[in-house]
């Protein structure tokens, strides 16, 4: 979906990327420049609600004759109780089997016969489903969510079809893949609340366990219209758009307000520390992971940004410390995970066969210190600055993108507009504020450290 195309070439056209700027490190002005820029891509929509409580989100966007559209539905596994973990994540797969007006498999046939696209997604904190569709098709993607919303088919044959799928799905993705049980060791070792402490894909045990009566009962508590988020972007006219979400959506009953997650996280006083031999990995890998607030705040944006500093590209620290200088490691990464409650920040080596693993922890610790005691360069934050704004423009891009991340914000944290303010949130990060969250979140007591070994290998001795 090439959307926004006039607007981000004239943008583009006003602030060339160009290695060069990298090297500029004058603080005071590039700061405010960048500032500025990160305002210039304004993504403009309306907002509006039904009588039944389902919140709309309307972007007009003529530059191509598509429109995307996002339904965003408040639940995810943390929604989940113990007994039934997977089972959010089983419930999309049951979304596209079809509903009162809508056969089995039919949804996939009529998007992609008419040169649409669609999906669906889950993690922890929400569930979306999306298509992507010609402008003259702008009823068919509305009465395709409707319909679904308002009498998915929910029976016997539906429901162990696609709890086959998802239990052929885990196998895949985490059963038989490497690393496949990492993530899922990280959850459970870090969190102390049940509701982040296990991955959406839940256990096989649960699944087996899920009965259709709960998949009724899980459809009528989560999946009604004042528990969504419908967003809209494309080439539609906002008041045309409107009268047809009314037409489909409108009568479809509320229902009663899920009840509110518990998220509270008690206080990690001490490092945690589990070691998984993996019969599929090549390498070892270690992944270490510290609890931080939740996305959207302060803190979280310049976790954000300390992550960039430390693996984005090949001039950063720990690519030039553990893979270029001391040949430690094949690749690292770091960044924060987004959540709605508490977060974790996610440092993650593959080390080298044959390498120290204590050493290369140790290397990870000590770079850490050096960014609470020393400030990081101009250059280095500089560089992260317009790393972003360059991926902003290029996601932007995208219809779908856009209509997704307007459902997301809105889920997330009740504020669709973040979609045209996040940038600056993280303009506005200092060094100073990146040794302050090393600081107060980077330690060793709030620390939790999954080794993946491969294993034939031996288990070296914890660095300390």
């Amino acid at each position: 979906m090439q959307s926004l195309q006039l607007v981000l070439a004239g943008f583009l056209s006003l602030t060339p990327f160009h290695p060069a700027l990298l090297a500029q490190t004058a603080a005071p002005e590039p700061i405010q420049k960048l500032s500025n820029l990160a305002k210039a891509i304004e993504v403009p929509f309306r907002e509006f609600k039904l009588k039944n409580g389902l919140r709309v989100i309307l972007s007009e966007d003529h530059a191509a004759p598509t429109y995307s559209i996002c339904v965003t539905y408040n639940v995810g596994s943390r929604d989940e109780r113990a007994g039934r973990t997977g089972f959010a994540h089983l419930f999309e797969h049951m979304m596209f089997q079809g509903s009162e007006n809508v056969g089995k498999g039919e949804h996939f046939i009529l998007v992609l016969t008419n040169g649409g696209r669609m999906n669906g997604t889950t993690n922890a904190d929400r569930t979306n489903y999306f298509e992507t569709l010609p402008k003259n098709q702008l009823e068919l993607g509305l009465f395709l969510e409707a319909e679904r919303m308002r009498s998915l088919n929910i029976n016997r044959q539906n429901f162990d079809n696609q709890r086959r799928t998802v239990q052929e799905e885990r196998r895949q993705s985490y059963d038989n893949q490497p690393y496949g049980k990492t993530y899922e060791a990280i959850l459970d070792a870090a969190y102390g609340n049940f509701a982040y402490k296990h991955s959406t894909i839940g256990s096989m045990g649960d699944l087996n366990a899920a009965t259709i009566e709960d998949a009724g009962a899980f459809f009528k508590m989560y999946y009604a219209p004042n528990n969504a988020v419908l967003s809209m972007v494309g080439d539609f006219r906002t008041n045309e758009a409107l009268t047809l979400v009314k037409k489909y959506f409108e009568s479809i009953s509320p229902q009663p307000s899920p009840p509110a997650v518990d998220m509270t996280e008690p206080e990690q006083k001490g490092e945690r520390r589990r070691t998984i031999d993996d019969a599929f990995a090549q390498t070892p890998r270690i992944d270490i992971v510290y609890k931080i607030p939740a996305g959207n705040t302060a803190d979280w944006y310049a976790l954000q940004v300390l992550g960039r500093v430390m693996t984005a590209g090949t001039s950063s620290r720990f690519y030039q410390l553990l893979v270029k200088e001391k040949e430690t490691a094949v690749s690292v990464s770091a960044h924060p995970d987004e959540r709605r409650g508490p977060s974790l920040f996610r440092v993650s080596v593959s080390v080298r066969p044959g390498k120290s693993l204590a050493q290369v922890e140790k290397l990870v610790y000590d770079e850490i210190e050096r960014i609470k005691s020393d400030p990081v360069a101009s250059w280095e934050l500089e560089k992260v600055r317009m790393q972003s704004r360059r991926q902003r423009a290029q996601d932007l891009y995208s219809t779908q993108f856009r209509a997704i991340l307007l459902g997301h914000y809105a889920v997330y944290y009740d504020d669709p507009g973040l979609i045209n303010t996040v940038q600056s949130k993280i303009a506005q990060v200092t060094k100073d504020d990146l040794q302050r969250v090393a600081r107060a979140y980077l330690k060793e007591t709030n620390r939790t450290v999954v080794t993946t070994v491969p294993k034939a290998g031996a288990v070296e001795a914890p660095a300390r």
